[in-house]
């Protein structure tokens, strides 16, 4: 889905001045397999790979928002397992010239269902990928996926 109502009707109000939001970082892992896989999206608006990232809606939880926006972009359905980290993201400056800044909540879900496919636009591909063969990522979500690979433990914060 492309950008919530909701922010285009705070947009309608501030214009671009700087918006705060809370966003979420999903990292489905499949371990069904022998080796674990990873679900990567290619993102259509700058062609960057990616876990899974999204908004989380008025009133909603950020864990319910990461698998709400799992099954909206990819096709899969997930359930979160652990929260992996809790960082700002941003500022950032889109090419309308709108600016958002996001508390991230990065989770590790377990994958239960369904074939990755680019099923509502944001993407243009969406695969998985074994952990030591990602697609190139920036560094936040390399990191991101390495920490949701490994043991469950506490959520991590930046400061």
């Amino acid at each position: 889905m492309p950008t919530p109502d909701f922010i285009l009707r705070l947009r309608e109000k501030i214009g671009t001045e700087l918006l705060w939001l809370p966003g979420v970082t999903a990292v489905v892992i499949d371990r069904s397999t022998p080796q674990p896989r990873v679900l990567c999206v290619r993102r259509a608006d700058n062609g960057q790979w990616t876990p899974v990232t999204g908004i989380v809606d008025p009133g909603e939880p950020p864990a319910v928002a990461a698998e709400r926006e799992v099954l909206e972009e990819a096709g899969i359905t997930a359930v979160c397992e652990w929260l992996v980290s809790v960082e700002v993201v941003g500022p950032v400056t889109y090419d309308n010239g709108d600016r958002s800044q996001f508390v991230d909540h990065c989770f590790a879900l377990r994958y239960l269902a369904g074939e990755p496919h680019p099923a509502d636009g944001e993407n243009t591909e969406a695969g998985w990928f074994p952990p030591d063969a990602l697609p190139p990522m920036n560094e936040r979500f390399q990191r991101a996926v390495q920490q949701a690979l490994a043991e469950p433990g506490p959520a991590r914060f930046t400061r």
